[in-house]
């Protein structure tokens, strides 16, 4: 085989019940077909994790994978993903983190890291170039991620080592505990730091000495310079590395999104006192990017805790918005205090802001009481019952335990509850209300791994400007936030970008936020890096490969159209205050024209057997159909 650029070449496949460790290639065909990351796990997952594994079993497989940009020096373009079968959704997990460490592991030789069985005592495994060792982590277990992290870093001798790890609340069987990179960069969505602490695995740790080649350097150089130009001169430059993505909180405010009293209003009086303008004037000291980020948007604060002065890093819209306006809390610095508890522990925190809102939701309109909370009053905005709370759920003690497992089986349990439960496919919904956003609405009911942004983020929508709309859709209305028509076109161009950047690992800030990288600039830059020549088009294509490979996924797992839905809050209540007031979501109307963009069967949700051929996927056709799924053609 010819040389493959951009990449180290290796897989890395680790038996945990055996101890043993295989080496694969990455083939030419994988790399074009799928680019990394996102697409080389989904590709694994689908070919080796099938719908009896249950996600908690040793038979279930945890991904580590990172893209051929990582590691090359490429502005915002160091990311991973980790991948598996979801414990908490049952489906497809996966969930994409920066920092450091996709960078540390191609350095270390390798693309991908397959985790398979289970140890049989706690491990944690330090990866370099040379070796692969199961050290024991029996004296870290049951520790927080910083106390884990600090000890691991001393073992190992080398503050240069990278390190994903999980907190006790994944230990202890928490359905949303994340792995955490970089101690506060966390890959939380899904559940996987419980998969990984069900194989009995605390930390994945890699150190290399190696480097990244590229096919053409001339070129290469020339991309990253013309991309930092753009991205210096971006109007969202500044704000972003000032306030990183808690700037949307006040903004959000501005057009009613917000998911405030769990989502019962989308605006509060009180935005300014808990936004990322006060975070940045009052708290943030420092920035600090993940490697070789030019925008570096995550930020070291300063606050007050018990009298002392607490030091920390990070927070994010979802992490802000969360711990205030969607529990009704008006007081920043018990949110910082929550959110860096939350982290320690290894809790997502998306999840857990929907547990907490939902019961006290319940609460406030007395359908639970003191008796069912154990004595917890879960008023709006009651911070000590909030922290007490988190803490309960992360060791699954009191009432804590029964909202460990996810709002979904929280309300089953409690048989009360239910149509107030937000997830899309046992995915607690994020901190935006969908009737504020049509577009944002329609990518959560389709979202392959449940509610969620990240799949589609179309941010263009916010820019109201059916100009674009038409230029780039047809339809003036796809780039209107309240507009219907065009959002289905819209989704399914951004799901295509979305899983390239996923695949490529790299930021969702240059490619979606500021819409800097095309399908022409992406071909441009894989050709530049890898050496292997993909057309803008064969570009678009593949992250369409990725994204119906996902839908494959899921409709052997039973999803279909009824399951692309959000919950009855959104469909049927019109907002009652604010920008967006009046609004309710026409979901049905935006999902046939969305499975029309896609050549899916509208009935069904079950994407077509010619879109599978047309996209090389005809094992998957011939799986299907084996099952005794029915494909149309």
């Amino acid at each position: 085989m010819s040389k493959l650029y951009g990449y180290a070449g290796r897989i890395l496949r680790i038996n945990l019940e055996r101890r043993e460790v295989k080496f694969e290639e990455v083939t030419k065909e994988l790399a074009a077909g799928y680019i990394g990351g996102r697409g080389f796990n989904i590709r694994k997952l689908y070919d080796e994790v099938p719908p009896e594994v249950h996600p908690l079993s040793p038979d279930n497989k945890l991904m580590i994978s990172t893209g051929p940009i990582a590691g090359t020096g490429f502005p915002l373009g160091a990311r991973v993903n980790v991948s598996g079968k979801s414990p908490l959704t049952g489906i497809l997990g996966d969930s994409n983190a920066g920092g450091h460490f996709g960078a540390e592991m191609k350095y270390a030789g390798f693309d991908q890291i397959i985790l398979e069985g289970k140890s049989r005592k706690p491990i944690y495994l330090y990866i370099t170039e040379k070796s692969v060792e199961f050290r024991d982590a029996e004296g870290i277990w049951g520790k927080t991620v910083s106390k884990a992290l600090d000890e691991i870093i001393r073992e190992i001798g080398d503050h240069r080592v990278q390190v994903g790890i999980v907190g006790p609340a994944s230990e202890n069987g928490v359905l949303f505990g994340g792995v955490f990179f970089n101690r506060v960069r966390p890959a939380a969505r899904t559940g996987m730091g419980t998969l990984m602490a069900s194989k009995n695995v605390k930390a994945v740790a890699v150190r290399g000495d190696g480097y990244v080649e590229v096919a053409d350097q001339n070129k290469f150089e020339k991309i990253v310079d013309e991309i930092e130009k753009e991205v210096f001169s971006h109007e969202q430059f500044w704000p972003r590395r000032i306030m990183g993505t808690t700037r949307i909180l006040l903004a959000g405010n501005r057009i009613g999104m917000l998911p405030a009293y769990h989502f019962s209003r989308g605006e509060v009086d009180f935005a300014y006192d808990v936004s990322g303008e006060k975070l940045a004037v009052k708290h943030n000291v420092k920035v600090r990017g993940c490697f070789s980020c030019v925008v570096p948007c995550s930020r070291v604060y300063v606050y007050h805790k018990d009298g002392e002065i607490v030091v920390n890093e990070g927070l994010e819209y979802e992490a802000l918005a969360g711990m205030t306006v969607r529990i009704g809390n008006r007081d920043l610095e018990k949110a910082l205090a929550a959110v860096d508890l939350l982290n320690e522990l290894g809790m997502d925190v998306i999840t857990t802001s929907e547990v907490i809102s939902w019961a006290m939701e319940l609460y406030e309109r007395g359908l639970i009481s003191l008796a069912d909370t154990d004595g917890l009053r879960l008023n709006w905005g009651n911070m000590e019952a909030v922290i007490e709370l988190i803490k309960q759920i992360a060791k699954k003690d009191g009432f804590g335990k029964l909202l460990s497992e996810g709002v979904v089986k929280a309300a089953e349990k409690l048989r009360k509850g239910m149509e107030l439960a937000f997830h899309v496919k046992r995915l607690e919904m994020i901190q935006a209300d969908p009737r504020a956003l049509k577009g944002y609405g329609l990518g959560f009911a389709v979202a392959s791994r449940g509610a969620d942004h990240l799949r589609s983020e179309p941010f263009i929508e916010l820019s109201d400007d059916p100009k674009i709309g038409m230029e780039m859709f047809g339809e003036p209305e796809a780039t209107i936030r309240l507009g219907i028509r065009g959002k289905g076109r819209l989704v399914a161009y951004y799901e295509n970008i979305c899983a390239l950047v996923d695949s490529l690992e790299v930021c969702k800030n240059l490619a979606e936020n500021m819409n800097i990288l095309n399908y022409e600039k992406i071909s441009e830059l894989f050709t530049a890096v890898t050496g292997i020549s993909l057309s803008p088009r064969e570009i678009e294509e593949t992250g369409e490969r990725i994204v119906n490979l996902e839908r494959a996924y899921l409709v052997r797992e039973g999803i279909r159209r009824k399951d692309d839905s959000l919950p009855s809050r959104f469909l049927k209540e019109p907002m009652k205050v604010g920008k967006s007031k009046g609004q309710v979501i026409e979901l049905e109307r935006m999902l046939d024209e969305y499975y029309a963009a896609r050549n899916w069967d509208v009935n069904t949700g079950i994407p077509r057997e010619s879109t599978l051929l047309r996209l090389g996927l005809a094992d998957v056709v011939e799986d299907l159909k084996r099952r005794k799924i029915e494909l149309f053609s």
